[in-house]
């Protein structure tokens, strides 16, 4: 009986065994080579996939994702023969487990081969300003290489990336010393254009609040000018309504003498020969009441008043001049200190 046991028990592990080696779950985006006694026969895609137990076997398993490998930092020679440190990163694809397996033994190092070697080819045609400033350009061309060269491996390179270009120190710190002079320029030229914008808007806010002060002044002047216009109108109405006499106006103008005595500067007085004749008749009004015109004298041969005189001086012979001329100058002295 434990004969029998036994060899039940070894088939049922047999069994186990067997079932395990037939059925294989391949993860999704991963592929499998299944080889039977060596030699390629199929490749499993994602799923549950059976197999002949103990005839095939699993190669291996390829990863179909796009996949991040970045390379150390490598030594390149530019144009004008200076070394330079370039740090590259690449991306890819397998696109084909088959020929990942087949073309090449180890497609992750030949890629990484194929990069330094373009990458030399590349950065040898060109300066260092030139490499420094078109990234853009190297990383186009060594897509393109590559892309062509790993499409037999079953490798797509997605996209290639320089993570960076170290030029040799002494480069680094002529590079630093022009960057902080282009700093300092850009600092003084922005400087220099604030001032000058600063001292535009003050000359223009200068030259609004000129004009703006002329139209005011313009303004206010005109504004005078209307009311003394009008002032002048309204006494010229005023006057004319009270139908003032001759002699009436040349009273006022008698008053008026002493205010314009008053200046330091008044040395002439220009008498009208209208208002001379108004002298006269008013002095014949004041000669019919007895008295005099106080200072003055109309008639050639001297008046009655005890105080006319020349001048005003109490000399009574009345050479004051003829009123009935076309003009009287009177002449004034100066005061006596």
């Amino acid at each position: 009986m434990q004969p029998i046991i036994i060899v039940l028990i070894i088939l049922v592990v047999l069994v186990f065994i067997a079932l395990i080696k037939t059925i294989q779950v391949i993860p999704q985006a991963s592929a499998a080579i299944v080889e039977r006694f060596g030699r390629y026969t199929r490749t499993l895609n994602a799923g549950l996939n059976i197999v002949v137990p103990f005839i095939d076997s699993i190669r291996n398993r390829i990863d179909l994702r796009e996949q991040v490998v970045p390379f150390p930092p490598q030594p390149v020679i530019t144009q004008d023969n200076l070394v330079v440190n370039i740090d590259t990163v690449i991306y890819y694809q397998v696109t084909d487990a088959r020929a990942a397996t087949y073309e090449v033994a180890s497609y992750i190092q030949a890629i990484e081969q194929l990069t330094v070697t373009t990458l030399r080819n590349i950065i040898g045609g060109m300066d260092l300003e030139r490499t420094l400033t078109s990234r853009e350009e190297i990383n186009a061309a060594l897509r393109g290489v590559l892309d062509e060269a790993t499409g037999k491996w079953g490798i797509r390179v997605n996209r290639v990336e320089l993570k960076a270009i170290e030029p040799p120190t002494s480069i680094q710190d002529s590079m630093e010393k022009q960057m902080r002079a282009d700093r300092d320029k850009r600092a003084a030229i922005l400087t220099a254009e604030g001032i000058r914008q600063s001292q535009i808007l003050t000359a223009e806010g200068e030259k609004q609040s000129a004009i703006l002060r002329a139209e005011g002044e313009a303004k206010a002047a005109a504004l005078r000018a209307e009311g003394e216009a009008q002032a002048v109108r309204t006494v010229f109405e005023a006057i004319h309504a009270g139908d003032p006499d001759q002699k009436l106006l040349s009273y006022q103008y008698l008053q008026m003498l002493p205010k314009i005595a008053e200046g330091d500067a008044n040395k002439l007085w220009i008498v009208p020969s209208e208002i001379g004749d108004a002298l006269k008749g008013l002095s014949g009004a004041f000669g019919n009441l007895g008295g005099g015109m106080p200072g003055f004298n109309t008639g050639g041969n001297g008046g009655n008043g005890g105080n006319g005189g020349n001048g005003g001086n109490g000399n009574g012979n009345g050479n004051g001049g003829n009123y009935g001329a076309p003009a009287v100058e009177r002449r004034e002295e100066p005061p006596v200190s």
